[in-house]
């Protein structure tokens, strides 16, 4: 993929992996469309702030009217409640659901049309290694992110006949607002943005960041024992 014949929306683009992902797009001469609740937020030399709130239908239906032009979609925003399923308040649990996996559908069901109106293009979902395996505290969002991955799976299915290649990518825990609680290493998102970024050009279905994710990953193969060795 050709970047710079390419034009970008990135979701939650007003901080964190997504601020990092149009900056790196920009610098690659992509055409970068920086969505946000509040466009306000946007401070991106080059970029094109849109206003966007991906649980919003209005809002996401308007946002492609406006931006129209898109090839590439990085379908980055998303939250974490810190809700568990058996106790967590249920509300930050559809709040989990709402954004990640139902916020990302659609975009990718109003954003999809377009880009294969447009020739052809390329559609990248923010994952996490918690799509692969579940924390104690993080029982709503590994869920939410579980159900991101089987979408992500299913539209690259649906969507491969219009000459669109649906990619998601799998990381860690990334140094960003949404970790700000969290002890554990951190990744930087400017170096993930960078890997993000070379995965599509390379027209790759799944981009593993780190080790930890490929650790997973192949764990996946030796079911409930590989995983969580507390139930060997």
């Amino acid at each position: 993929m050709d970047l710079s014949k390419q034009t970008a929306l990135v979701t939650g683009a007003n901080r964190g992996l997504g601020r990092q992902l149009a900056l790196e797009l920009i610098s690659r001469g992509a055409i970068v469309y920086a969505g946000a609740r509040n466009p306000d937020s946007i401070q991106l030399p080059g970029a094109k702030p849109l206003q966007i709130d991906i649980t919003d239908p209005n809002s996401v239906a308007a946002a492609a009217e406006v931006a129209g032009d898109v090839t590439l979609l990085i379908n980055n925003a998303g939250v974490s409640t810190g809700a568990t399923l058996i106790n967590g308040n249920l509300e930050d649990i559809y709040t989990e659901f709402n954004t990640n996996f139902f916020g990302t559908l659609s975009m990718v069901r109003a954003f999809a049309p377009k880009i294969a109106s447009n020739g052809g293009g390329t559609i990248l979902n923010i994952l996490s290694v918690l799509s692969w395996f579940s924390t104690v505290n993080l029982g709503a969002y590994s869920a939410a992110k579980s159900a991101e991955w089987a979408l992500t799976n299913a539209i690259r299915l649906e969507l491969a006949d219009q000459k669109i290649l649906v990619a998601g990518l799998h990381v860690g825990y990334i140094d960003t607002d949404l970790t700000a609680g969290i002890s554990a290493p951190k990744l930087n998102a400017a170096d993930v943005a960078k890997i993000a970024i070379d995965g599509i050009q390379a027209g790759s279905y799944e981009i593993l960041v780190d080790e930890l994710s490929g650790k997973v990953q192949k764990g996946l193969a030796g079911g409930v024992s590989a995983l969580y060795p507390q139930f060997a």
